[in-house]
């Protein structure tokens, strides 16, 4: 065949092949034609590994065959489950040729023309890659068949794949034992019928996002029915010396004050841990390269962070939102998707997110909140991950509180002595850059993280629906002073769980007024102090409800 359409139109996603080999030519042939397609900035960041070995392809079939299990559990309906076990949706050990199309993430760890809006442009890159080889092949005689129903971290293990190089899925190669009668396999097989016509559709019209202030919606709780002084007696009568508990009386004073209750409870405590990833990581100001955002999240999905130790340990529900990580997540994960973007753009040299951004930012927040609490938790504690947002929460802290950035630039992810002054000389230069607005929405939609406002939108939340909210670490902490802007009187149900060793954390707290209860030298985030002091909070509550008063044990109070 020569004629392009012809070659288009005979495409096939072949699952039936002859025992012919491929020649060396023919998919030396392929992958030149491979090698021509798009690649987003030149990165020519998509890799081929060829597959010959029966023990590797016997593996591989297994792989498919445990999730193709899955599949057919997925299906709608068992008339459909039966005819979707009739399929044959893969040749691995019958095709004579195995190919693994990749793409290789660690070209992001330097600037790459056409990413900045998605880095999933790469993998666009790869995708096209594929489809030149398989229009080579068909062009030649040979055909191939995608196989992607895997267990993806299994697929790279068995392969040795590195990391960072991520497959498209399993390829079969070979000559086409069938032409499927001039169709698609599955139109032939009457499981779907292919339109005659793409879909096309002009916009004509712009659209905008329409959303309301969240400040309306917030409204002090009402606790003049409550007697403060009550709980106070109640709290002083234990079986102690007054104020002996020191920190713990403080707590349950709190929660008792919060829940209007002698006898409070903290029901189905929950973390959020928000990730995003930051334009302004793009200049060096963090010790890793953002990828680790994307990398953290599979972390936590996986089970495997210092966050997931510590909820366990402590029986606290566990929740990972993508508020705006540059990366596609498999849409059969826990994570909640509340994604804005694919990573806001560098306030270096313009503002990272739009306006209606930003406030989808607080109504995403706010959504994440509301739904736990409807599920009956009346404790959440806010954690976060997305390398550069130390920088981020430091220009915040910076331009909100009127503070210089030397005093509100750390370490962050543990930046060497060198580094840390090109941080801030960075920063620095960001804010002299800055000629907006000096109110406080303008400098969130310039300077801000979607994670950061995220979690300010769900404290405010947290205050509407009158639950305790744990507060983190130095990130979470701006997040906190952003929502306290807006409505001061939130402070009344925030507990700080620790002072981070981030030094700006303490000049933060004493702007704000408060204690952390923690001090651990922790700057880890992902909400990891508000897990280590989850037990302390129990204790409070625990002897508040428990512990014998003078009266009821007869012991003397002098």
């Amino acid at each position: 065949m020569t004629n392009l359409d012809e070659i288009i139109k005979s495409r096939r996603d072949t699952r039936h092949f002859t025992n012919d080999a491929v020649p060396d030519a023919v998919i030396e042939k392929a992958l030149e034609a491979g090698h021509w397609a798009p690649s987003v900035g030149l990165t020519e960041a998509t890799k081929y590994y060829l597959i010959k070995s029966a023990e590797i392809k016997k593996a591989v079939k297994e792989l498919f065959l445990e999730y193709d299990k899955k599949a057919a559990a997925c299906t709608d309906d068992e008339l459909q489950k039966v005819q979707y076990q009739k399929l044959k949706l893969e040749a691995i050990e019958d095709a004579p040729l195995g190919l693994v199309i990749c793409y290789d993430r660690s070209v992001l760890n330097h600037f790459t023309i056409g990413t900045v809006g998605s880095n999933e442009a790469i993998k666009f890159s790869a995708v096209c890659a594929a489809q030149n080889i398989w229009l080579s092949l068909t062009e030649q005689g040979y055909s191939m068949g995608w196989v992607s129903i895997l267990n993806y971290y299994q697929f790279k293990k068995i392969l040795g794949l590195p990391e960072h190089i991520e497959p498209l899925g399993y390829f079969c190669v070979g000559k086409p034992a069938t032409n499927y009668e001039n169709q698609p396999m599955l139109q032939q097989l009457h499981w779907k019928q292919k339109s005659e016509a793409p879909f096309v559709s002009e916009i004509r019209q712009l659209h905008s996002v329409v959303t309301k202030e969240l400040e309306e919606d917030v409204v002090p709780i009402n606790k003049a029915d409550f007697s403060l002084k009550a709980l106070e007696d109640k709290i002083d009568k234990k079986t102690k010396p007054i104020g002996s508990l020191g920190v713990l009386e403080k707590i349950s004073k709190q929660i008792g004050t919060v829940f209007q209750t002698m006898e409070p409870k903290i029901k189905q405590p929950h973390i959020v841990v928000f990730a995003a990833d930051h334009g302004i990581a793009q200049h060096g100001v963090s010790a890793y390269p953002q990828d680790v955002t994307r990398q953290m999240l599979t972390n936590f999905l996986d089970g495997g962070a210092a966050i997931n130790v510590f909820c366990k340990q402590n029986k606290i529900a566990l929740s990972v939102v993508d508020a705006g990580v540059n990366y596609d997540f498999p849409s059969n994960t826990t994570l909640i998707s509340a994604k804005i973007d694919k990573g806001t753009h560098s306030f270096l040299s313009g503002p990272a997110m739009g306006k209606a951004q930003m406030e989808l930012c607080f109504r995403k927040g706010s959504e994440i909140v509301e739904n736990i609490a409807k599920q009956g938790s009346n404790c959440i504690g806010f954690g976060e991950m997305g390398i550069g947002n130390t920088a981020t929460a430091s220009v915040l802290m910076s331009v909100i509180c009127n503070f210089s950035i030397e005093d509100c630039v750390g370490r962050g992810t543990g930046v060497s002595d060198e580094k840390l002054q090109f941080k801030i000389d960075t920063l620095r230069k960001a804010i002299g850059n800055y000629h907006g607005q000096k109110d406080l929405d303008s400098y969130l939609a310039y300077f801000g993280g979607f994670e950061i406002l995220q979690m300010a939108g769900g404290m405010l939340e947290a205050y509407r629906q009158n639950m305790i909210f744990l507060v983190d670490g130095f990130i979470c902490s701006v997040a906190f002073l952003i929502a306290f802007k807006k409505n001061p009187a939130i402070i009344d149900n925030a507990i700080f769980s620790h002072q981070s060793a981030e030094k700006a954390h303490k000049k933060l707290l004493d702007y704000l007024g408060v204690s952390a209860v923690l001090q651990l030298d922790l700057r880890l985030g992902e909400g990891t102090g508000c897990a280590l002091v989850f037990p302390i909070i129990e204790s409070a509550v625990a002897f508040l409800n428990e512990m014998a008063s003078f009266e009821s044990a007869g012991v003397s109070e002098k």
